[in-house]
């Protein structure tokens, strides 16, 4: 059986989180070194990972309301 598409966007978005707090992590520490140029890189990256979770973020709660909500009556 397939992934269950709503789970599969949450668990990507939370990858590209955890993604993104590595990036600033390694920003930080390049930062503190006084090596910006390697410290911009790493937080553009972060950035990067923080759009795609936003991106899947969306799509899994757009799931969830089209798939789960509860429905009236």
């Amino acid at each position: 059986m397939a992934a269950h598409k709503g789970a599969e966007h949450h668990h990507k978005a939370a990858e590209h989180h955890e993604q993104a707090a590595k990036h600033h992590h390694a920003a930080a520490e390049h930062h503190e070194k006084g090596e910006h140029e390697q410290a911009a890189h790493h937080a553009d990256t972060a950035y990067a990972h923080h759009k795609h979770a936003e991106e899947h973020a969306a799509q899994a709660a757009k799931h969830d309301a089209e798939h789960h909500a509860p429905k009236p009556h």
